[in-house]
């Protein structure tokens, strides 16, 4: 399913798909530089790459938290990414009505973890006839998520995928059942592995949710091993100072590194 998603590239290369970008769009010089890099790398690796970027957030702890530059002008960036380099793109819906906005500026509509079972939004998502990622909630069980794929098939529209963020381990954490890639993969979709997002440790006293990165790689290798179709991760220069979700994004300069490490085991695995 991913090779129809318009300008994705290497897609008969037998590696994983990767969503990846910053978690928010914080301005269009970072977005474009940020795009530039991963998709430098994803050539030279040949790994079909789709660019993420949310140009809302709108789950945020705190009032105070940044929640975006604003909503056109944060989609006109990911408009002017994939301009730029003709990678497709994909930001994630809050609301049915915001299904149709953003489906105007980009390829993949993302449903967020906590409203995977908001019918309205996602079947909005999915009339619009655009690919549909539905992340599946941290309290959903694997095999619970044939429910939200048959509302996108029932809307008229097979141009669906999962992607799993962890499962919700006492307050503060989240563990990655690996079981549940293979499960998923019965329901005949794309099945792919959030592995910045299953690191966070959300509910702090803070109010800022907390991360382990260093633990991204290792996450990822159990993926693949698992045979996971595609990798979900955020990026940023300098993760200590992004506006959002910044204790668990990978460094940028440390993806070339990883991805090199993660495509070779993938070709290994294939092998067997």
């Amino acid at each position: 399913m991913i090779e129809t998603v318009k300008g994705i590239k290497h897609t008969d290369s037998g590696q994983f798909f990767l969503l990846a970008g910053p978690c928010a769009i914080e301005g269009e010089r970072m977005a474009l530089e940020i795009a530039e890099e991963i998709l430098r790398v994803c050539d030279k690796l040949k790994i079909p790459y789709v660019f993420k970027g949310s140009y809302r957030k709108a789950n945020r702890s705190r009032i105070d938290s940044f929640a975006g530059i604003g909503d056109e002008k944060a989609l006109k960036i990911l408009r002017k990414v994939h301009e730029t380099f003709g990678v497709p793109t994909v930001t994630d819906i809050h609301s049915a009505p915001e299904a149709g906005m953003a489906a105007e500026y980009v390829d993949i509509l993302q449903i967020p973890a906590f409203l995977c079972r908001q019918t309205d939004i996602v079947v909005a998502a999915a009339r619009t006839g655009k690919v549909v990622n539905i992340k599946k909630g941290q309290f959903v069980a694997p095999e619970s998520m044939i429910y939200a794929i048959n509302k996108v098939r029932d809307s008229g529209n097979d141009k669906v995928m999962i992607t799993d963020r962890g499962t919700m381990f006492g307050y503060r954490d989240l563990i990655v059942d690996y079981r549940g890639i293979p499960d998923m993969q019965q329901f005949g979709v794309p099945v792919v592995l959030d592995i910045t997002h299953s690191l966070q440790q959300p509910n702090q006293s803070s109010g800022v949710t907390g991360g382990r990165p260093q633990l991204i790689e290792t996450i990822a290798r159990a993926g693949v091993a698992v045979g996971v179709d595609g990798f979900f991760l955020e990026t940023h220069p300098d993760p200590a100072n992004a506006k959002s979700d910044g204790a668990n994004m990978l460094k940028l300069d440390l993806l070339e590194p990883m991805l090199t490490r993660l495509a070779a085991l993938r070709s290994v695995v294939r092998s067997f």
